[in-house]
């Protein structure tokens, strides 16, 4: 019988399509969604923050306790922890992101292993089939040339380089003939892809909205000088989502030079109104208690959100990231003060989604993600909000149309 692998993916959306590329190449090896019966666990690993980096050592520690199967690190963590963690015996084999299509030979391996790989390489992975997904993830690049002071990623995923527009083109051809509608942008930085290279994101998402069977294309976290004129261009077409999420960080401009950050907030202020004034739904980045976020500076923080149309928000507190400029600067932030300040923040947002939602009381188009139970499902609309449908017929990955629905605080809610 084929030994049974389980794959934990932390972090981003870039990690998911990794995992994908991952199972694809097993070919001795049956892939189970089953933790508990698995015999070897494959740990995709995050390591944006300190915090990261425990949450990956502590299921480490759980699988050897209670599951006693053998397991390999991958993913970020490799190039932080992975060393620490091999050198403990906590794993026993250790691979980058360079080497993932090799995952058959190397789950195979009698012999523990450190092997980190190039972190230059250009993935040119195929991924037909996303397991237990309704939506397909594209990797469109890979690496930051950014340098924002917290962040430790252009370290463990390298400088900015972009896949090859033909084998995205043909990733989405073959996902699409399989049945997929909806197409997700993913990479470490996707709003370079091009850079250098004499094209853009915006060609190729129309390349890519021209092949059959593609409805919705979504786009991860873009930077705001991202969207330029010609990205501009595309705002009115119909499978472009009516939701972007452009990466802010914070929205104090003593803030941002802390952090090393590239955007202005007097700009920032004028794409959120252009964009939300197109119908657009709007989500950003948030970190709250940076070092030097003093009181001060927050509430100036707080009325520039506030004077921003954002309906969304992936808001988390500052975790000092080893290695980084931000973790030596002074005028640390208390834990419990920034974890109150997060709540502030999510708060704010949470009301102005409710409010968007029952002023954009338009038809929705709904991707059906997951069933809940026998008789409801869950699922997104094109501005990125949850929506909840009962109905006694199979919906599973289903694209439905809800006309007739109801607004309620955390998500809409409809019956068919």
């Amino acid at each position: 019988m084929k030994k049974k692998v389980y794959f934990k993916t932390f972090g981003c959306r870039t990690n998911l399509f990794d995992s994908q590329v991952m199972m694809q190449n097993l070919q001795d090896f049956e892939i189970t969604e089953n933790e508990a019966e698995a015999d070897v666990v494959v740990v995709n690993s995050c390591t944006v923050t300190n915090g990261a980096d425990t949450t990956v050592r502590s299921y480490v520690n759980h699988v050897e306790k209670s599951i006693g199967a053998k397991v390999f690190l991958t993913g970020c963590g490799a190039h932080t922890k992975g060393e620490s963690l091999f050198e403990n015996k906590k794993v026993f084999g250790v691979f980058g992101q360079s080497e993932k299509k090799k995952i058959n030979t190397l789950l195979k391996e009698n012999t523990p292993f450190y092997e980190l790989g190039d972190l230059d390489f250009v993935d040119d992975a195929v991924v037909e089939e996303f397991i237990g997904k309704s939506r397909a993830f594209i990797k469109i690049q890979e690496g930051c040339n950014f340098r924002c002071n917290y962040c430790i990623i252009p370290f463990v995923r390298g400088d900015a380089r972009s896949l090859d527009e033909k084998r995205i083109l043909e990733q989405v051809y073959r996902l699409s003939a399989n049945g997929f509608g909806e197409f997700i942008l993913t990479g470490t930085n996707v709003g370079s892809y091009g850079t250098g290279e004499g094209t853009n994101i915006a060609r190729l998402m129309k390349k890519m909205s021209q092949i059959r069977g593609v409805r919705r294309i979504r786009i991860g976290s873009l930077e705001p000088i991202q969207v330029n004129d010609e990205f501009k261009e595309i705002l009115t077409e119909p499978w472009l989502e009516r939701h972007l999420h452009i990466a802010l960080q914070h929205t104090s401009p003593e803030m941002l030079k802390f952090m090393n950050r590239r955007n202005r907030y007097e700009n920032d202020v004028k794409l959120f109104d252009m964009l939300s004034e197109k119908g657009f739904a709007l989500g950003t980045d948030f970190i709250v208690g940076h070092p030097g976020e003093s009181e001060a500076l927050w509430k100036e923080a707080m009325q520039n959100i506030d004077r921003l149309p954002l309906t969304h928000v992936h808001a988390f507190t500052y975790s000092k990231r080893d290695g980084t400029p931000s973790a030596a600067m002074k005028s640390e932030i208390n834990g419990q003060l920034a974890k109150e300040r997060l709540h502030e923040l999510t708060a704010l947002i949470d009301a102005k989604n409710l409010k968007f939602r029952k002023t954009h009381m338009n038809e929705l188009d709904v991707l059906i993600e997951s069933q809940k139970n026998e008789d409801t499902y869950y699922g997104l609309d094109q501005y990125f909000n949850k929506v909840i449908i009962k109905s006694d017929e199979d919906l599973s990955g289903n694209w439905i149309t809800c006309r007739d629905y109801i607004v309620k605080d955390e998500y809409n809610y409809a019956q068919i």
